[in-house]
């Protein structure tokens, strides 16, 4: 199913709304959709290096708004939402990153390929501070998604080559460090993790 959606995404890439696919999925990905924008960010950028930036723009955008109607999705839901959506532990890890970090444990999940979904809308389940999370989230997915379609744009032919022939292998890659992400956020130690939710 995962290879049929990435097939699906890098798709879009080849058609005269792959602009507005990666503005949907980016918009998606932040609240349900299991397959990164980055995917077809890439795939954009490097048929049309020149306006690569202007693709990291377009993606930064959805992904953001994105996750602002995640926040509203768990402010709205409450905890029933996120219960419904990710298992127990998800939550109570999540929980403790914002009891630590507060809003700048939406930037960690907005850089890294620590699943975003998660911290989007559990932040509004935990009333994480909106202004600070929209900010947060813009910095941490433009950062993102700018450095990525940044060094296409400057690297041109070059990275251009590279990842055509080696797209399978970077895709693969990009898979494990997303994968890892999940492992991370359930291996960490964090204080509190067997007390469970207290809001």
């Amino acid at each position: 199913m995962i290879n049929t959606l990435i097939e699906w995404t890098v798709n879009w890439a080849q058609t005269d709304y792959g602009t507005y696919a990666l503005f949907l999925i980016a918009f998606a990905e932040s609240s349900f959709f299991p397959i990164p924008p980055d995917i077809l960010l890439i795939a954009l950028s490097i048929i049309n290096p020149l306006i690569a930036l202007f693709y990291a723009t377009v993606c930064t955008i959805g992904s953001v708004t994105g996750g602002i109607f995640g926040y509203f999705l768990g402010l709205k839901g409450g905890k029933p939402i996120l219960e419904r959506f990710f298992s127990h532990e998800k939550i109570v890890l999540v929980h403790n990153y914002f009891e630590r970090y507060e809003a700048w444990a939406i930037g960690i999940a907005a850089f890294t390929p620590i699943p975003y979904k998660v911290f989007t809308i559990a932040a509004g389940v935990f009333y994480i501070n909106f202004k600070k999370f929209v900010l947060v989230s813009i910095l941490g997915r433009g950062g993102r998604f700018f450095i990525v379609a940044g060094l296409i744009q400057l690297f041109g032919a070059e990275i251009k080559y590279f990842i055509r022939n080696y797209f399978e292998l970077f895709t693969i890659l990009f898979f494990a460090l997303l994968i890892g992400g999940f492992m991370l956020l359930k291996k960490l130690p964090i204080p509190g993790l067997s007390k469970g939710l207290e809001r």
